[in-house]
């Protein structure tokens, strides 16, 4: 696996987030970073047809129940990533054209060098992470998706199955540029096209590279 408002939802406060990662820095909310990321995320992006350009709240998990390590790998996208060492954070989400379909991005920034051991550990979550199931008839099953030339480094996962008993698929990215974590899930019902995954993961890249 390579490692390489309108409405600003999930800025949460640190003591709210869950760490992951270990040790280093304190968090701490930088004010002049939380204004960079609400005004990043008030732009349209380049996102693919379809897709409407005005941001909704952030993006949240379509099922209650998933282990520890799912939940680590898909949290990030609503506005929950690691909290160890972060400054700053902002999610939001998108609706596509397609049935089911919708864009959620989450941006996260951190102190020093620790976006770079967050996605190590989330590298690893999403190894560990096999598969979704709960009793409301969701089972999703999980298998690597590549991610090349995405940020300064990336790892990408496909949960297909079925969603309360219905086809389902929903892929994840998480890609580090410089000092941010940029998260992205792209679902949709029965399937989700990669080539569109790959157009959202560079519209939510490019938000933080220019």
């Amino acid at each position: 696996m390579k490692r390489k408002p309108w409405i600003i939802a999930s800025v949460l406060v640190t003591g709210l987030l869950a760490g992951c990662g270990g040790g280093g820095a304190e968090s701490f909310i930088d004010a002049q970073a939380m204004a960079q990321l609400r005004e990043v995320l008030s732009k349209e992006p380049p996102l693919p047809d379809g897709f409407t350009v005005r941001p909704e709240q952030a993006w949240r998990m379509p099922f209650g129940q998933a282990d520890r390590n799912c939940r680590a790998v898909l949290e990030p996208a609503g506005g929950r990533a690691p909290g160890q060492a972060l400054t700053a954070q902002a999610a939001v989400s998108y609706h596509g054209d397609g049935l089911g379909e919708q864009a959620g991005v989450g941006l996260a920034r951190y102190a020093g060098e620790e976006a770079e051991g967050h996605l190590d550990a989330l590298a690893e979550a999403m190894g560990a992470c096999r598969s979704v199931r709960t009793s409301s008839g969701t089972d999703l099953r999980l298998r690597e998706l590549p991610v090349r030339d995405a940020g300064d480094e990336a790892v990408g996962a496909r949960l297909s199955g079925r969603l309360n008993g219905y086809p389902y698929a929903m892929d994840v990215v998480l890609s580090r540029v410089g000092d941010t974590l940029v998260s992205v899930v792209h679902t949709g019902m029965n399937e989700v096209d990669a080539g569109r995954t790959r157009k959202v993961v560079e519209a939510a890249i490019s938000m933080v590279s220019t």
